[in-house]
């Protein structure tokens, strides 16, 4: 095997504990041993301050000299059992030095070095060369004790190719690592700069930007790039993945990693950076991932923030990362019609982040600055939607609203016909997919009268829906505005699950008129409800030859809805399976 004489230096601050093994106590100074990495390189230094390499030349006091002239690939000749070692001459490069070895025998020493100097903050290598750099600790340790300053180490990991059995593993094993490596980067700012060694090829071969870097039209000659913008340890996780296909990425690594992925064009590692990220995704995190979605432009890890946030809004609005959004952000959000929460709570949660945007401004959270920062996002929370007492215990007292604003909202909860207001009043429906409705009767009749009783009628399913609402007649005198309160009730229980305090206007003819709970209600298999509609206006018309059973089928799917329906006890205004109102049931599945 192939030997190597190294010159280790003496060392000025240096703690007898860092001594070889069987070095002698009563020397004056002490030596400070490093691994070198193999082939003479030191280990691979992350630190931006290592000291250039040196080539050193040393002669020992006696011994002979064994070269193979006009060899470029020389071998050592055979060791003998004195322990004398065969010098070696390398050919000269531009990445591998001059290297000169002087053969020794007994305590006389000496040796030339190829050494790289490491701070102490190195970085970790891959596990091959961990296990190289143990050898060479265990070697160094085993070593006899030597005079004066000057130790002899034989280099354990000549020809290490060898030892790897594929491409893989050998280019695994150069990843920073200094053996071969023909660029270093220095990677980060300020005091958390790490310099990295790096080799051209293996960049190049995977990734474009890199390609073009070193082989392209304007390619750099520089042999140190400084990389600012990069944090060491997601540069690190990049060049793991391009020398050996290995992904290391964790929950505080992963933005930074897609970032450097995206930016070095490695779309294999933006993959596995988005999937990470998709099997973390949680309601405390929703809103952070789906920035960090928009600003790298990820649309399937933003549509299913959005996706977990519609599901888990009233926890996603109550996580810290909610009033770091941005304010477009914030508006994708609130646009979205399927939302699972009541308006004031999301009120609440615009107000709270408002607070945050303005402290960000450098601005006094007053009324009219939380109204500035909200912007348009204002016009998007639907007042309309909250009750008359949601609305006067908060946003009316809030101060963002305009005394216009405030009075026209009072109006359009007390009063019929409902003026117009600037904000959306469209409910918000938690679902996917579909909408779909059933019919109760097959014929309609005219004269239906209302004086203050509730038309009810009693039901259940045989799948899991959510009601949104339902459809109801109107007046057969013509247009007409109608106040009406829908409500659906748990039978055993007797408990509202879900109301609206509402009206509709009918245009004089036969069809349904579509009146929508604020939020939708859900309703469980096999399980007993009541319908219940109680209506302000003349009279109506009404349904008859009613059926006890309806069913749904999707188009789509074959999926079957099946609606059972009967008398509910109690007054119900004359309403019953036959004939009555409430003719439809809106819902999703």
């Amino acid at each position: 095997m192939r030997c190597c004489v190294c010159l280790f230096q003496q060392s000025l601050q240096c703690s007898p504990s860092k001594m070889a093994a069987g070095e002698s106590n009563s020397r004056s100074s002490c030596l400070n041993l490093s691994n070198s990495g193999p082939l003479g390189n030191a280990p691979p230094s992350n630190s931006a301050h290592s000291s250039p390499a040196s080539n050193r030349g040393a002669v020992g006091a006696a011994g002979g000299m064994h070269r193979s002239a006009g060899n470029s690939n020389p071998q050592s000749g055979p060791e003998n059992g004195g322990g004398t070692e065969s010098a070696v001459r390398s050919t000269p490069s531009a990445q591998n030095p001059p290297r000169q070895s002087v053969g020794q025998s007994g305590a006389t020493s000496g040796a030339a070095s190829n050494m790289t100097a490491t701070s102490s903050s190195s970085s970790s290598s891959s596990a091959s060369t961990a296990s190289s750099s143990a050898d060479a600790s265990a070697a160094v340790a085993s070593l006899p004790s030597s005079p004066a300053s000057v130790l002899v180490y034989r280099e354990p990991v000549y020809n290490w190719q060898a030892t790897k059995s594929t491409v893989k593993e050998r280019f695994a094993f150069l990843f920073n690592n200094e053996v071969l490596s023909d660029v270093h980067f220095l990677v980060g700012k300020g005091m958390g700069v790490q310099r990295i060694p790096a080799h051209r090829f293996a960049l190049a071969v995977g990734s474009a930007v890199f390609d073009a870097m070193f082989n392209g039209g304007m390619a750099t000659t520089s042999t140190e790039i400084e990389l600012p913008d990069v944090e060491p340890a997601a540069f690190l996780a990049l060049l793991k993945f391009l020398y050996s296909d290995e992904v290391q990425i964790g929950p505080e690594t992963v933005m930074t990693t897609l970032y450097t992925a995206k930016k070095y064009a490695v779309p294999a590692l933006e993959a596995h950076c988005v999937e990470f990220l998709k099997k973390n995704l949680r309601a405390d995190n929703a809103f952070m991932l789906l920035t960090q979605a928009r600003l790298f432009d990820e649309p399937q890890l933003a549509s299913l923030c959005l996706e977990n946030i519609d599901k888990n809004t009233a926890d996603a609005l109550a996580a810290e990362g909610f009033t770091d959004i941005d304010l477009d952000t914030l508006v994708a959000v609130l646009e979205r019609d399927t939302l699972g929460v009541r308006e004031v709570r999301l009120f609440g949660a615009a107000v709270r982040w408002a607070e945050a945007e303005a402290q960000r401004q450098q601005l006094q959270p007053t009324p009219e600055n939380k109204r500035r920062v909200l912007g348009k996002a204002l016009a998007l929370i639907r007042f309309p939607l909250m009750t008359i007492e949601e609305f006067a215990a908060g946003p009316a007292q809030s101060g963002i609203l305009s005394d216009r604003e405030v009075v026209s909202l009072f109006l359009h909860f007390t009063v019929n016909p409902k003026p117009h207001v600037e904000f959306i009043d469209r409910p918000r429906c938690c679902l996917r997919g579909k909408e779909c409705s059933i019919t109760r009767f097959s014929q309609v009749e005219s004269r239906w009268g209302y004086s203050g009783t509730s038309d009810r009628i009693r039901f259940s399913v045989n799948r899991r829906i959510f009601v949104v609402g339902f459809g109801l007649y109107g007046s057969i005198h013509g247009p007409t505005d109608y106040q009406v309160n829908i409500q659906i009730i748990h039978t055993d229980s007797n408990t509202v699950l879900g109301q609206n305090d509402t009206g509709f206007s009918c245009d004089g003819t036969a069809s349904t008129f579509r009146v929508m709970f604020k939020e939708p209600v859900e309703i469980l298999p096999s399980v007993n409800y009541i319908a219940c509609a109680t209506l302000k206006g003349p009279d109506s018309h009404y349904g008859t030859k009613g059926m006890r059973k309806v069913t749904h089928e999707a188009p789509a799917t074959g999926t079957k809805t099946c609606f059972t329906f009967c008398y509910a006890a109690g007054n119900n205004n004359g309403t019953s399976v036959e004939d009555g109102q409430i003719p439809e049931v809106i819902f999703y599945t």
